[in-house]
């Protein structure tokens, strides 16, 4: 007589995939494949994301730091290129979100989860590793940086706006505190606004150039943490989670949208060549709304530094942990992460200095994550016909994000190297 629980166990092999019998036909461990199958089939508790979350976390990834200054790389590029290049980001990194969304899933039965994930079955175990780890932790200390300069700089133009009587403290002590813890329209153009380029030599504005591009990089993040966020959605055979996920993806574009452009013309507008690298340091009035507005940037750089710390704290404690034999504990968390803050902190006092900041790791760690890196993976994985309309616009893609990776670390080094030869550190 068959029981109900063998019906029951006989149904769920009929619907597993034939590379399930052939694996286990020389491995008695379930492969991969199958162990998502199950998930689909009895419900993963960490995978009931809808597709408005994904719309959600999108946003928090991508729009940061970076839009502050879209108008300062607005005044390097001027008006039609400006705007071309950030038309084309745009468009570039959309279509790459895409192809990071499809290939989640690409293998049957099999999630990749991580950015590093998939890096390993399009390059190879070790290759890939040595590839997108990189470039991921590039992206998350750069922004640590970034943000820690940011804070900094926002509250102390709090203080001096909603304190004015107050003695003003330095900024490196501003920068100190917080590694502890639609303004322009209304502000109008100022008297006497150009929007000529910016009067240097021949060879600093070209380098201002190129930090220019890594400036608009670097607001075009979210890539790295893509996968992560398909991760939490659920997916079945006859409803992948690339579904919802491009369609929170959409949604998030189209905020990213409507938040960079009218950042970038508006604060060009108003300010033109003297626009400030963070737009808020040059706004004034309403006095209120400035305040509010660097208060709301402190808040937001406090949360997204933890969320972009979390996978380096984890790295540094999984190193102590397997080559060093520390033992796992309060103790490790407090000297990881004490260590990383203090270096982070450190950077960021020694070099405030935020466009040169953004354009250097705009082109070292988010042109390859969001420019070309997926097209590669794309070409490798899904192999389109040569010469056909998806192959050139992956080599295009690589070509561009290659070349904006190479001038913008140019470009961010030199300047930081120039404007260091004349800053009085700490101060």
């Amino acid at each position: 007589m068959v029981t109900i629980t063998q019906l029951l166990t006989f149904r769920r092999y009929l619907n597993l995939p034939i590379q399930y019998f052939l694996q286990r036909m020389v491995s008695t461990s379930p492969p991969k494949e199958v162990q998502s199958i199950r998930k689909w089939a009895e419900g993963d508790p960490t995978r009931r994301a809808k597709w408005w979350y994904s719309t959600f976390h999108t946003v928090t990834a991508m729009i940061g730091a970076g839009v502050l200054s879209l108008p300062y790389a607005m005044a390097y590029l001027g008006w039609g290129p400006g705007t071309m290049v950030l038309v084309l980001s745009w468009c570039m990194t959309l279509n790459t979100m895409w192809q990071m969304i499809q290939l989640h899933e690409c293998v049957p039965g099999t999630r990749f989860d991580r950015y590093i994930d998939l890096g390993r079955y399009a390059f190879g175990p070790k290759l890939g590793g040595w590839v997108v780890l990189p470039q991921q932790l590039i992206v998350q200390v750069g922004c640590d940086i970034v943000y820690m300069v940011t804070g900094g700089k926002c509250l102390k133009k709090f203080m001096e706006i909603a304190c004015t009587s107050c003695t003003q403290l330095r900024q490196s002590y501003w920068i100190l505190i917080f590694g502890a813890w639609a303004g322009s329209l209304s502000h109008g153009q100022i008297d006497g606004v150009s929007y000529d380029y910016k009067s240097t030599s021949p060879t600093d504005f070209m380098f201002r150039v190129f930090n220019a591009l890594g400036q608009i990089s670097f607001a075009f993040a979210g890539h790295a943490v893509a996968l992560e966020i398909q991760a939490t959605i659920p997916s079945t055979p006859e409803r992948p989670s690339k579904i919802p996920m491009w369609k929170g993806a959409l949604g998030a574009y189209f905020i990213n949208a409507i938040c960079y452009f009218p950042v970038a013309m508006i604060g060009y507008w108003a300010f033109g060549q003297d626009v400030d690298d963070n737009v808020l340091m040059a706004l004034k009035k309403p006095a209120w709304l400035i305040a509010c507005a660097n208060l709301m940037v402190v808040v937001h750089v406090i949360g997204s530094y933890q969320v972009y710390a979390m996978p380096v704290f984890d790295l540094l404690e999984n190193m102590m942990i397997k080559r060093l034999n520390f033992p796992p504990g309060i103790a490790l968390r407090l000297i990881t992460r004490s260590t990383y803050v203090a270096f982070t902190l450190f950077i960021g006092v020694t070099f405030p200095f935020f466009g040169d900041l953004l354009g250097f790791f705009g082109g070292f760690g988010f042109a390859p994550t969001s420019y070309f890196l997926p097209s590669i993976m794309w070409l490798v994985i899904k192999k389109p016909k040569r010469f056909s309309l998806n192959w050139f616009i992956n080599w295009g893609c690589i070509f561009v994000g290659v070349f904006i990776m190479m001038a913008s670390t140019i470009g961010g080094l030199r300047n930081i190297i120039a404007d260091a030869s004349t800053y009085s550190f700490y101060t």
